[in-house]
């Protein structure tokens, strides 16, 4: 009792705070939806339903930027202008990531490069750069397509037995065994082993990881979550730490913890011995150990490196998400399917003409359907779903394209204050009809083919203009990798079989789960499915 009531006081005390705070808002004039909770405000709808729905109703009813309601009053600004998030994310540190997304980015990752900021965060990224230049990215080709083919092995296994030379695979469960053993192995020249045996300790910590932790929360989590910005940054470690709820990120960071650590020993005994491997963590300690002493990662920021974003936690789920995302367009579309066999069988004749037996990444680059196919289910299934960022500084935010205020005038900047926050809408921005088309709303790679995606303003995103990376200080330090690997799992698995939807696939919902996961509507409580037929060959 005594529980409730000291949390219901906090609560109260935060709404009486919130509602002062922002009694004169300088974003008045932004237009937006009514709330329908004050609690609550449009959290649910961000949040709740399906990735990236409210986005899309209120781009199409607002623009691209409108003003939302969090908990109590708050308020936000969503944002999708392309100008906004360009002069946002590209701003240096100006613009801040929440401190709620940094603690988020801590507990996946440990204080590594999902946590640091500022000046923490410039010499994490220094360090780690190395690790991923295309160079690198050629390197660990042989890895990827070593590991989709070890899938494919398996797979080919259990259909031989099959009456009709065809299986349905959950391919949520089977992707994420083989990305797992693809990053082990490129990042840290570790073999989890995942592909052919589900019981190593850390893959099985690693299975599911967001859908387990992050799925859609509950609404007293909703109000937990925002609120947590208004509490000290150490207090909320401590509470999160000792959460029984987040057990399943405990677990993940105590068994990450010692691997790393065995692995740091091993990787400064390979490079004192003068045998380093070339994988990235290798690189990247490498690279710490030629650095001044000042400069240096810590052994804890080492350590946290292993489970950080743009490691095991980015190179693993959000790969996997993308390819199961490349997939379930495939399986529903046979022709698009029949195409890029056909393109995939054309670049394998070149190969052998050439003497060789694998593609490189300059086969990938001269495969035009192929590219296609990869940046629109990039731009049609971001993984990132929303940015969040908050102000460092007083500043103002220039628009691409003006937006009617509540007075009726047009707004061609907004001013905003130190602490004003905004969520950059990756769904919305990459749905954006003046840079990818009136039929930016449905899943065409032809606008790729055709030159009807506006590519000429340099938005300082790294990948075919797409919000799907983020960009600027905090852009996907990885994003080479994931896209190799995505090439290299849709030839492999389009060289090797065909893919066909099942009756379940027409209920597949785009679930936000931190990053957006496919999950079966009626079926949540199973965490992410995607199941489809394979069939050997390409019948």
């Amino acid at each position: 009792m005594e529980t409730a009531t000291l949390l219901i006081l906090c609560l109260l005390v935060a709404a009486l705070f919130l509602f002062k705070h922002n009694a004169s808002s300088p974003l008045w004039n932004i237009q937006g939806p009514k709330s329908s909770s004050f609690i609550l405000g449009h959290l649910r709808e961000l949040l709740q339903r399906p990735a990236g729905l409210a986005e899309f109703e209120w781009q199409h009813t607002y623009g691209d930027v409108v003003r939302i309601r969090t908990s109590f009053g708050s308020e936000q600004l969503v944002v999708s202008d392309p100008k906004a998030l360009q002069h946002i994310l590209c701003s240096g540190y100006k613009w801040r990531r929440s401190p709620v997304r940094r603690e988020m980015g801590r507990l996946t990752s440990g204080k590594g490069l999902g946590w640091a900021d500022g000046e923490t965060h410039m010499r994490h990224r220094k360090l780690m750069t190395p690790g991923f230049r295309a160079t690198e990215t050629q390197k660990f080709l042989p890895i990827f397509i070593a590991c989709a083919e070890a899938m494919s092995s398996e797979w080919k296994k259990i259909i031989s037995k099959s009456g009709d030379q065809s299986c349905v695979f959950d391919l949520t469960d089977h992707l994420s065994h083989a990305t797992l053993d693809a990053i082990g192995l490129a990042a840290f020249d570790y073999d989890f082993g995942s592909i052919s045996n589900h019981e190593n300790e850390l893959a099985k910590a690693y299975e599911g990881l967001t859908a387990k932790a992050f799925r859609a929360p509950s609404n007293m989590g909703l109000i937990m979550l925002d609120l947590f910005r208004l509490i000290p940054s150490a207090v909320m470690e401590f509470m999160n730490d000792h959460n029984p709820r987040l057990e399943t990120l405990h677990h993940v960071a105590h068994v990450g913890k010692g691997v790393a650590k065995q692995l740091i020993a091993q990787k400064v005994d390979e490079i004192e011995q003068g045998t380093p491997n070339t994988d990235i963590y290798t690189s990247l300690v490498q690279s710490n150990l030629s650095e001044s002493f000042k400069s240096r990662l810590s052994d804890e920021e080492l350590v946290a490196q292993m489970s950080c974003r743009t490691l095991l936690f980015g190179g693993h789920e959000t790969t996997t998400n993308s390819i199961c995302w490349a997939a379930y367009e495939l399986a529903r579309n046979t022709e698009l399917q029949d195409q890029l066999r056909t393109e995939i069988k054309s670049t394998e004749r070149k190969i052998a003409d050439r003497g060789e037996f694998e593609f490189t990444l300059n086969d990938y680059e001269e495969m035009p359907l192929l590219n296609a196919i990869c940046k629109e289910t990039l731009r049609f299934h971001p993984i990132a779903l929303h940015l969040f960022r908050t102000a460092n500084e007083d500043d103002v935010i220039p628009l691409s394209k003006p937006i009617v205020g509540k007075t009726g005038q047009l707004i061609t900047e907004i001013p905003v204050s130190k602490g004003t926050r905004i969520v950059g809408s990756c769904s919305a921005y990459n749905r954006n009809l003046a840079i990818f088309g009136e039929d930016a709303h449905e899943f065409n790679p032809n606008r790729w083919l055709e030159g009807r995606v506006k590519t000429e303003d340099n938005l300082g995103f790294p990948y075919a203009n797409l919000a799907t990376f983020a960009a600027g200080v905090r852009s996907c330090i990885g994003w080479r990798f994931a896209v190799a690997e995505l090439q290299t799992f849709i030839v492999v698995l389009l060289r090797n079989f065909a893919i066909r939807d099942t009756p379940k696939l027409t209920r597949i919902r785009r679930e936000s789960a931190l990053t957006m996961v496919p999950a079966i509507e009626g079926e949540l409580d199973k965490g992410t499915q995607l199941p489809i037929r394979v069939y050997l060959g390409d019948s």
